[in-house]
């Protein structure tokens, strides 16, 4: 059962961290300037965007966009009132990287 009830609590803080990089999409779409310079430096185009949104490896590049824009980062934390550190702990979810503790 505690197998079971491990593997429970991976899968909820997968979608976790999919619902919370799908909420960083949305944040860098709400802003013209902002998704214009998402769509330059990936090189998708705003109709494959929906679909995209589906693909883990997507999910780990908007995390990847957001975490190398501090500015952009620190405004997305404050806005979902989140620390920012909660950005690198859901790439690390999506990627399958175990996050051990918070160090201080």
């Amino acid at each position: 059962m505690a197998q079971r009830s491990r593997s429970g609590s991976r899968q909820d803080r997968r979608a976790a961290a999919e619902a919370l990089a799908v909420a960083a999409l949305g944040f860098i779409a709400s802003e013209p300037e902002r998704l214009g310079r998402f769509l330059a430096m990936t090189g998708i185009g705003p109709d494959s965007l929906r679909a995209a949104a589906r693909e883990p490896q997507f999910l780990l590049g908007v995390l990847d966009h957001l975490a190398a824009d501090e500015p952009l980062l620190l405004a997305f934390a404050a806005e979902n009132s989140i620390p920012a550190n909660a950005v690198i702990k859901a790439r690390d979810t999506i990627a399958g990287r175990r996050w051990e503790r918070d160090t201080p």
